[in-house]
């Protein structure tokens, strides 16, 4: 098990039950937290408009070193790198499916030179809702 607190520096919600959550982890460099808060922000807007109902971006606040594995072994963290925490909730698997598909043939949302992350150490998933407090 990875255990860790986070403070969430993005968070945009919009009504309707989760029925699917794309999750992910990845190092970030502390020089550079502004220059991916911005990226994050812009990011989460264009998933709202396509359809997300929730994303969250949290910066590493009670990340513990772990004796097997933890957040920064999972992901090769360096010195003077933190930990992302992120997650999008969507009604459901199609439209997550449909919402990346777009996502990732809009020009303005293609990685350029001056991405604030190494997407190398980056690892993600896609998950169904087993339990949800929120929605009863």
């Amino acid at each position: 098990m990875i255990i860790g607190g986070f403070d969430s520096f993005v968070d945009e919600k919009a009504e309707g039950r989760t029925g699917y959550t794309d999750g992910y982890i990845l190092p970030v460099p502390n020089a550079k937290k502004d220059a991916y808060r911005a990226m994050a922000e812009k990011a989460a807007g264009k998933f709202k408009e396509l359809g997300a109902l929730r994303v969250v971006e949290a910066w590493g606040d009670d990340v513990p070193n772990g004796k097997v594995t933890d957040y920064k072994k999972a992901v090769k963290a360096e010195d003077g790198e933190n930990i992302v925490y992120s997650y999008v909730e969507w009604p459901d698997k199609a439209t997550r499916d449909a919402g990346w598909e777009k996502m990732m043939k809009d020009p303005d949302m293609q990685p350029g030179d001056d991405v604030p992350f190494d997407g190398k150490r980056m690892f993600w998933g896609g998950f169904k809702p087993i339990v949800d407090t929120a929605n009863g």
